[in-house]
């Protein structure tokens, strides 16, 4: 990406990139002993409960005695790539080989009786053909 090689200044690498210069001069430090174990025992309690999310890792973490905050638990799953695991949306989509029947009434204007019949079949029960002008 970006080198100090280069015969490119590090300022027009950067620009073209589209990467602040701070960026590239950061130098991450190193992770303490006790991030190092608070992590390992996030890793645990997401192995054992993988739909488990920052809040209740957190509550996991003080029954067993630690206390921490919410947040550093967040960002500690964020580092760590650990996400909950859950039913997202639109699970369950249609199916696109399915037939698509038109809507006949469309445009349709009902002015005479018997013109347009109805049927209910929501309760499972045998139902009988009835007239809109009935139900209404």
């Amino acid at each position: 990406m970006v080198a100090r090689t280069e015969s490119l200044p590090v300022k027009r690498q950067c620009e073209l990139l589209d990467l602040p210069r701070s960026t590239f001069y950061h130098v991450p430090g190193p992770v303490s002993d006790a991030e190092l174990e608070l992590m390992k025992l996030i890793d645990q309690c997401h192995l054992k409960h993988p739909y488990y999310g920052s809040r209740r890792v957190r509550d996991w973490l003080e029954d067993r005695g630690h206390r921490v905050n919410r947040k550093r638990v967040q960002r500690l799953m964020r580092t760590m790539g650990l996400v909950a695991v859950y039913p997202k949306r639109n699970l369950s989509l249609a199916n696109q080989a399915h037939k698509v029947y038109p809507y006949l009434l469309r445009g349709l204007t009902i002015d005479r009786p018997n013109q347009v019949w109805a049927t209910d079949i929501t309760f499972g029960a045998p139902s009988l053909g009835r007239r809109l002008e009935d139900v209404a």
